[in-house]
């Protein structure tokens, strides 16, 4: 299948499978990378799925791009531009249907694969709209209730299934913030498994291989 033209520029492969309305695998990239970041282990992943990498959109300097910018001079160290998450994530959200339409996915079989930033986003797409999310792996994020949207906790999310995981040592994202993810997600009746490794601000080897495993059961 030719690479559709989509609201966000992006890379794609095809599911290795004849029949139409496959699953897909939906990738966002972390701050200050691209899409071909976490594309370059696409051929690790199942060979049924569709697998779109998106490219943020906002342009970094000198190269890299963004879902929304993150103000370090801030007085609390960080500072995340909710109105620029809010609009990624209408803007992903958008994507979504074009995807499920050009590539003809199967709208009810959609994984959000995030790292970092693109887990941040996931996590906000999945719990504002949990119809176009079947499952979300978010590596080395959080959950920043500032970005979902108003009334999120009175969606049916009783199809949603969240694996998250996280260094042990990230000195990007401490790994506190992440650890308070399984409990906020139980707390809404979401299927969530939650591990740690003993890693910076990335994915160790283990960690790849228990996603997959995990996706594969779900």
């Amino acid at each position: 299948m030719e690479k559709q033209t989509l609201l966000l520029e992006h890379n794609y492969k095809a599911p290795k499978t004849t029949s139409k309305n496959a699953p897909a695998i939906i990738l966002l990239h972390g701050f200050g990378s691209d899409e071909n970041d976490l594309f370059s282990f696409a051929s690790e992943l199942p060979d049924h799925y569709h697998i779109i990498s998106l490219k943020a959109p906002i342009p970094m300097q000198p190269y890299g791009n963004a879902w929304y910018n993150i103000y370090f001079d801030s007085n609390d160290g960080k500072f995340s531009d909710n109105e620029q998450a809010i609009a990624s994530r209408e803007l992903v959200v958008k994507c979504m249907d074009e995807i499920v339409e050009k590539y003809q996915v199967n709208a009810e079989a959609i994984t959000l694969l995030g790292f970092s930033q693109g887990t941040i986003l996931s996590f906000s797409i999945a719990l504002s709209y949990p119809k176009k999310v079947k499952n979300v792996i978010g590596l080395s994020g959080y959950i920043n209730q500032e970005i979902l949207k108003e009334g999120y906790e009175k969606n049916d999310f009783s199809h949603l299934n969240i694996y998250t995981s996280h260094g042990s040592v990230d000195q990007v994202i401490p790994v506190d913030w992440a650890r308070k993810t399984e409990p906020f997600l139980k707390n809404l009746n979401i299927d969530c498994k939650y591990s740690e490794f003993p890693v910076g601000h990335g994915v160790a080897p283990q960690n790849f291989y228990e996603l997959k495993e995990w996706l594969m059961s779900n």
